[in-house]
């Protein structure tokens, strides 16, 4: 597809995830905008817009992912750039919205990064935010300009449907993700099971009970972001003892810090489902178990509908 008024609109990219820029461009039909990101030999961020963006609908497509503190910078450089180049709008279409973990306050003197984050994005000209499966749905509110928060769920619903699985039993792997479990569920026609368990540190999960069945079943655990993995292996392994007949573990965002691709490659998951919201890792590509499916077509969707000043709650469900 492709637009008519495609010279109102601009999408640039930094260097977080240029991939899924061009993606998109390729599905709208635009050319990705011209403009130079890198570094001073300082190591400061270094932007220049190469092109006219006066008056223009521009759209900055960059995940705040691994390097974090860099890529969120740039973010900021740029839309900083384009508002004192006279965009007439700066969508940041961030899939990843990096810091959303640390979105309350969980004991004394921590701060609340994601919405500091925020702060930040619509500090430096940001009038707009597109992302896909936040952490915490409530870091929407945190900013002051409208919000896109788009669902994967749509997307590997799609995929899973295709491969026609019998007895399928979706699982959230806490007691916090039974919404998107039960979202993925009402898509492939299935039922839920939830694993309960505790933290009794950060980034360390012990199984401790399974409400519902999977005796027999094929599991398809449902997550939004895969860190260490260390969560979601000793989850599969749990299912198993349970008598699960196969694992297969969804997630939006593949962030896959070490060891995260030695765990996965060692477990019992058969396939991991994951989103190209991030690049996934060198290591990672050498996995044959991971499997990256595209959310190109869903943000150009969205950047369409923001552009024409359409509705874009339906895509909320895609």
């Amino acid at each position: 597809m492709a637009f008519e008024d495609g010279k109102k609109l601009k999408i640039f990219t930094g260097n977080a995830n240029p991939e899924l820029a061009k993606e998109i461009c390729d599905y709208l039909g635009l050319p990705l905008g011209k403009a130079h990101v890198g570094r001073f030999n300082n190591g400061e961020v270094q932007v220049m817009i190469d092109e006219s963006v006066r008056g223009k609908d521009v759209f900055v497509v960059q995940p705040t992912s691994y390097p974090v503190n860099d890529n969120l910078v740039e973010l900021l450089v740029i839309a900083d750039a384009l508002k004192r180049a006279s965009a007439r709008h700066i969508t940041a279409v961030v899939p990843y919205y990096g810091y959303a973990r640390q979105d309350r306050k969980t004991r004394g003197r921590e701060p609340i990064t994601s919405k500091l984050v925020a702060d930040l994005m619509q500090t430096a000209g940001i009038t707009r935010l597109v992302t896909i499966d936040l952490h915490a749905g409530q870091i929407q509110g945190f900013f002051n300009v409208p919000v896109d928060h788009l669902l994967g769920a749509g997307i590997i619903a799609k995929y899973i449907n295709e491969k026609q699985m019998k007895d399928v039993i979706v699982v959230s792997p806490d007691l916090g993700g039974v919404t998107r479990a039960r979202d993925l569920a009402d898509r492939i026609d299935a039922p839920i099971a939830i694993i309960e368990k505790k933290r009794p540190e950060p980034g360390v999960a012990k199984v401790m009970n399974l409400i519902g069945n999977v005796e027999g079943k094929n599991c398809i655990v449902i997550d939004d972001i895969v860190d260490t993995a260390g969560s979601l292996v000793e989850g599969a392994k749990a299912l198993q003892e349970f008598g699960a007949k196969s694992v297969t573990a969804c997630v939006t965002h593949g962030v896959l810090t070490n060891p995260a691709c030695e765990r996965i490659a060692n477990s019992n998951i058969s396939e991991l489902i994951l989103t190209n919201t991030i690049p996934l890792p060198p290591e990672a590509k050498n996995l044959h178990t991971i499997t990256s499916l595209s959310v190109a077509p869903l943000l150009g969707e969205a950047i369409m509908r923001i552009f024409h000043e359409v509705s874009v709650s339906n895509l909320f469900d895609k």
